[in-house]
């Protein structure tokens, strides 16, 4: 008889672990879900009554907690087959400028934390969630990165550095030890049930917001209402989305795998910031002006290869625009219901 196999995914509150639970369900698993909070938008509300087999509410910052994270009924060695670790104090680009210590301090600690538990408890294979955040800024139009170029390294920002960093201590155990370490660097992830409000919000979840809450006005010229959407820098960055039932197929397909290093994820299909208001706004039915003004922007562009990551067969299914329209219908519903709520 075959035995079930189990998983642990930390950082299942947020935005891309509480999907994975999700497709680690789908994939048979019983899984154990942990983060600081649960699931804003899921039905887990307690440790047994959502998504996850089990959600434990723990800081990962707590050498202790990611012992009883790691640890099923206080069984030693750890009995999960697979652990997942996403857990992380991160967020848009508002946030990442604006957090610098936090991010670098809390992020060290829960990584080196939990690979270090995970190694000593004799955890076969673990997945770190990385970024594309490791590569240098890169100009419009650059050659395409493989993963190796992130050497020499020259990361945008500081939760760049820790995740390079981080990479580097996994490979390190790997290397040492006898845990099997799989690391993915993430394009940008969107879709319904992310973070939309508060700061913490990436592009496409802000712009969704921005056009489903925008004030209408009479533009001179225009002879239908034009609504107002501000963004920050000029509109020409160039990104490259993730739908995240994509990204959760290429982590499983990447886990399960014997590739080893650091894998991008991502899509080919780039879009401009102000290709993406303009699109979200087709999708609205709303036409709109953009109002550049000042704020972080980050990267000019970003151009990886996704050639290892299609070794195993792994393609993206959503398009951008695809991905937008669902993501818009859950922003706009959202919306609606917070304004409504606090009528």
């Amino acid at each position: 008889m075959k035995t079930q196999k189990k998983a642990l995914v930390c950082g299942a509150g947020g935005f891309i672990g509480s999907h994975l639970v999700k497709k680690l369900k789908k994939e048979g698993y019983w899984v154990r879900g942990v983060d600081l909070k649960y699931p804003e938008f899921s039905g887990q509300t307690g440790p047994f009554d959502g998504d996850a087999d089990e959600f434990l509410l723990l800081d990962l910052r707590n050498k202790t907690e990611c012992i009883s994270a790691l640890t099923h009924n206080q069984v030693f060695p750890s009995d999960f087959d697979e652990v997942y670790q996403l857990a992380a104090n991160m967020g848009g680009m508002g946030f990442i400028h604006s957090a610098e210590c936090e991010i670098m301090t809390d992020n060290m600690i829960i990584n080196l934390n939990m690979i270090s538990e995970a190694n000593r408890l004799k955890v076969k294979r673990y997945f770190f969630s990385s970024s594309a955040c490791v590569y240098r800024n890169q100009e419009i139009g650059e050659e395409r990165l493989a993963e190796e170029d992130a050497y020499s390294a020259l990361p945008d920002n500081e939760y760049g550095w820790e995740k390079l960093y981080t990479e580097r201590a996994l490979m390190t155990f790997a290397r040492n030890n006898n845990i099997e370490v799989r690391i993915a660097r993430f394009q940008n992830c969107f879709g319904p049930e992310g973070t939309w409000q508060g700061g913490r919000e990436k592009a496409p979840a802000a712009m969704c917001r921005k056009v489903a809450t925008a004030e209408w006005s009479v533009e001179e010229g225009y002879e239908i209402d034009v609504y107002n959407v501000d963004v920050w820098g000029d509109g020409t960055a160039v990104r490259n989305f993730t739908y995240v039932d994509d990204m959760c197929d290429g982590i499983y397909k990447l886990t399960q795998s014997d590739l080893e290093g650091p894998i991008n994820i991502g899509t080919d299909e780039l879009i401009t910031v102000e290709e993406l208001v303009t699109m979200v706004a087709k999708i609205a039915g709303k036409k709109v002006y953009i109002n550049y003004i000042e704020g972080p922007v980050g990267v000019l562009g970003r151009y990886q290869k996704f050639d290892k990551i299609r070794e195993l067969g792994w393609v993206p299914k959503v398009s951008i625009e695809d991905g937008l329209r669902k993501t818009y219908d859950w922003v706009e519903k959202q919306a609606k219901s917070s304004i409504i709520a606090h009528d």
